[in-house]
């Protein structure tokens, strides 16, 4: 059974998103980020964004830049200590709250 999106369009199966999501991910470039939105989007499936993110919280350990995704405000994955720091090391500064500002770090596609 696949999941469908508000428009009865089947969502391809898990594994093949997540090949999709993994694709996107390796891409991004150093001191960048992109927003689970974004990478729903480019996948070819809007608004699922949510889906995106269980996808990456089971990403393979150290093969991803799993630390270049963050939320739509910036905001870093909860459970993720470690994504502030690598992110540092690429030049992303985090404001006073703890986010990445979006309008100087978000990865901009052509």
């Amino acid at each position: 059974m696949s999941l469908k999106p508000s428009t009865g369009v089947p969502l391809p199966s898990v594994k093949g998103l997540r090949e999709t999501v993994y694709e996107i991910v390796a891409q991004i470039p150093r001191g960048r980020v992109l927003t689970y939105g974004a990478i729903a989007r480019l996948a070819g499936y809007p608004n699922h964004s949510r889906l995106v993110g269980r996808i990456m919280r089971d990403a393979p350990d150290g093969q991803l830049p799993c630390h270049r995704v963050v939320s739509a405000t910036g905001r870093l994955a909860p459970h993720y200590p470690a994504q502030a720091e690598l992110l540092a090391a690429e030049g992303v500064k985090l404001s006073p709250s703890g986010k990445v500002t979006l309008k100087t770090y978000l990865w901009q596609i052509d």
